[in-house]
């Protein structure tokens, strides 16, 4: 019973998955192949999905089927996520890091290396795991939009 409590148990196999979303397996992997999700993968390198993968792939279902946004303007928009403000990352470590130098992918699916995520395991880490339903996503910049708003307003001279 324990397990069925915990939201990030990898529960479901691909199959199961699928079936919970509507879609064919084939799509579930499209979206891994693009970086949009992030399956627990067994030994046997069978994936596994939580209930909360389940909750982040129907959100990219909606922003597809409802908003008709892309798979790349999805992307994009977690590619906004401010990783390196959230696991902290030094101004060298921003400077070596994709994920701070462009706009195209989510970090946890880009390459990290000789930077502060190199050795980080992405579906543990909270730029991942924290943002998983397309409200936290868009609280999340609106909360740095107005932060940033107030900074103008006090402080022009510091304006990016």
């Amino acid at each position: 019973m324990e397990l069925l409590l915990n939201s990030e148990q990898p529960l479901f196999p691909i199959r199961t998955a699928a079936k919970l979303l509507n879609i064919s397996v084939h799509t579930l992997r499209m979206y891994e192949r693009e970086g949009l999700i992030i399956p627990f993968k067994k030994e046997t390198n069978h994936r596994l999905y939580s209930q909360v993968d389940i909750e982040r792939l129907n959100c990219i279902r909606k922003a597809i089927n409802e908003y008709k946004i892309s798979i790349a303007g999805i992307k994009t928009i977690y590619s906004f996520i401010p990783c390196w403000l959230i696991v902290n990352c030094s101004e060298t470590d921003r400077k070596n890091c994709e994920a701070y130098t462009s706009h195209s992918n989510p970090c946890w699916s880009l390459k990290h290396k000789n930077n502060f995520c190199e050795k980080m395991e992405c579906r543990e880490c909270a730029v991942y795991k924290d943002y998983t339903e397309c409200g936290d996503v868009k609280h999340l910049i609106t909360e740095m939009i107005n932060t940033k708003g107030r900074s103008r307003k006090r402080s022009p001279s510091k304006m990016i």
